[in-house]
């Protein structure tokens, strides 16, 4: 669990499949055919498709995969994921309906079927039929492969705009956000967030993110921006926009296309991270990086494990001293909590165990935990 990332600054989810003024949706037909079967298959790309090393060439080789998704609601944009014609887009384009339009780049389209989502994630899935040469399935890429500086390209459908293509750079990784809230009162997290400059705008919830070998490394979910357009009252893009990583939709969709939901694994504990020397000084850490543990969770996985809070109070109101400072998890360094939920989110399951080392009383302690499901 952690504290709102955001909770001094303005945050607009500007990706929000927002409706533009004076127009109104399309009417949506309800299906006529039965829910079709899925497949668990993820396609990944071996051998990326071959580009003059041209954007143009890399929009050609691509748009073919990527379409408009129209509600009652509003509008987004989304991939092709599979030969089997299931959609990838964000949980809020489709947000309270059971169906959307699906708009291919050469003009058809067809309802879909929403037959999963997550909402932590911020992923859903959509079934749609139509012909096989309209299903023209992505490329997967690997965003643990991407690196701070690294040209990436959006595609998607901004103001309603289809088909445009922005490009930007890797401005940030393994960035956190606000999930839903937690029983204690505090907030899960969804992690692994890539952080781009490409712009995004509404719309463009559910679009991909581009590698340049044409491969989908994240699905675009939303910009941070204290601007807001008086007119429209729509988020103006402000350089800082955020994705959800390849792989962590790698992990979620297929068990969504199976099962219609995802369930994440749980620790259990608040924490720290990225503490100022007055605070690492208070509670006498001897080190700057790691996860202090702040709060564990009456009952849960780090509980029964045993893992620390803080419980004597320092000099800093609030800030308990005593409390295990997380530095590995399975043998993986943590320099900040988010290091860590970003490795449980996209490795680990309910009921695995992970090994916690931990700095307790001057010491290194290896501690297994079992981990639960999240609440």
């Amino acid at each position: 669990m952690k504290r709102p990332l955001f909770a001094f600054l303005i945050l607009t989810l500007a990706a929000m499949a927002c409706q533009l003024p004076g127009l109104s949706p399309l009417p949506q037909a309800a299906p006529d055919s039965p829910a079709p079967a899925v497949s668990t298959l993820v396609p990944v790309s071996a051998n990326p498709i071959p580009l003059d090393g041209s954007l143009a060439s890399l929009y050609q080789q691509v748009i073919p995969g990527v379409v408009a998704i129209r509600t009652a609601t509003g509008m987004g944009s989304g991939f092709v994921f599979d030969s089997e014609g299931h959609i990838i887009t964000n949980q809020h384009v489709i947000d309270g309906v059971s169906t959307a339009e699906i708009a291919f780049s050469s003009g058809y389209k067809a309802i879909g079927a929403v037959i999963g989502f997550d909402v932590d994630a911020d992923v859903a899935v959509i079934k749609v039929n139509a012909p096989s040469e309209e299903i023209h399935p992505l490329p997967i890429g690997d965003s643990n492969a991407l690196l701070v500086g690294q040209p990436v390209v959006a595609i998607g459908n901004p103001f309603g705009l289809n088909g445009t293509m922005t490009m930007g750079i890797v401005s940030g990784l393994g960035r956190t956000q606000p999930a839903h809230a937690a029983p204690d009162g505090g907030f899960f997290s969804t992690a692994d967030i890539i952080q781009t400059d490409a712009a995004i705008n509404p719309g463009n919830s559910g679009g991909p993110l581009f590698n340049l070998n044409g491969e989908v490394v994240g699905v675009n979910q939303s910009i941070r921006t204290e601007n807001v357009d008086a007119a429209t009252g729509n988020a103006v893009n402000s350089g800082v926009a955020f994705a959800i990583s390849i792989n962590l939709v790698k992990r979620v969709a297929p068990v969504l296309i199976r099962d219609g939901k995802f369930e994440y694994p749980y620790l259990g504990i608040s924490s720290n991270s990225d503490l100022g020397l007055n605070e690492v000084e208070a509670l006498g850490l001897p080190q700057f990086t790691g996860a202090y543990v702040v709060g564990v969770v009456d009952g849960g996985p780090a509980d029964q494990a045993g893992i620390r809070a803080g419980e004597s109070p320092t000099n800093i109101p609030g800030l308990n001293a005593g409390g295990d400072l997380i530095i590995a998890l399975d043998g993986n360094p943590v320099i900040t909590f988010d290091d860590l939920l970003s490795y449980l989110i996209t490795s680990k399951s309910p009921g695995d165990t992970i090994i916690l080392t931990v700095l307790r009383d001057g010491k290194s302690v290896d501690v297994p935990v079992v981990l639960g499901t999240r609440p």
